[in-house]
């Protein structure tokens, strides 16, 4: 990759962080606030995704069951869901891949949990189904996504639309929500 190119992708992802910023504050606002309101009240946080997304969900959870910033604090009840192999493939062979998650919330969510679901689609039916359980079993929800309309956003609680189309930019963004999260639930409860 030439020095063009290289400096053209570094300045969209900035732009689009700032945009991300602009537009998305007061959701990553209400976001933290669900995190910490979550595990002060003894719930547990759940995340899921697809591909890079399941890599963020479980950085978000192991950012919170370790440690984010402050070495010397509790463990925080995070989980991040598809990650059990064996699980993963006889729900997505029994049932089929797009039960995986709401297969997983339905045996460990409860109510008071809250259930974090990153799609960079907003549709990924698997997300969505385990958002619609989440409802059900009375989670609370949050979906992690870019500026399309996903049906995800029907059964979230707050909903932190990345303002790109671009999976790589939408992603990049969706780092930065783990770190806030993981930042705000540090300094809240130390």
């Amino acid at each position: 990759m030439n020095e063009a190119k290289i400096r053209a992708t570094v300045e969209e992802s900035i732009a689009t962080k700032q945009r991300f910023l602009v537009q998305c504050l007061p959701a990553l606002q209400q976001l933290c606030a669900l995190g910490v309101a979550t595990l002060r009240g003894g719930g547990k946080i759940l995340f899921c995704g697809n591909g890079g997304s399941s890599c963020d969900a479980a950085h978000a959870a192991g950012e919170l069951v370790g440690w984010f910033e402050k070495k010397q604090r509790p463990g925080y009840a995070a989980l991040a869901l598809g990650h059990s192999v064996p699980s993963l493939t006889a729900i997505g062979n029994d049932a089929g891949y797009e039960h995986v998650f709401a297969r997983e919330v339905e045996a460990l969510g409860r109510p008071g949990d809250l259930l974090v679901g990153i799609t960079t689609s907003g549709s990924s039916k698997n997300v969505v189904m385990a958002l619609q359980k989440a409802r059900a079993l009375g989670l609370r929800t949050a979906v992690w996504c870019g500026e399309k309309r996903g049906t995800s956003l029907e059964f979230a609680d707050v909903a932190v639309q990345v303002p790109s189309s671009n999976t790589a930019r939408i992603q990049e963004c969706h780092l930065v929500c783990v770190h806030v999260l993981c930042a705000a639930i540090e300094d809240a409860l130390g």
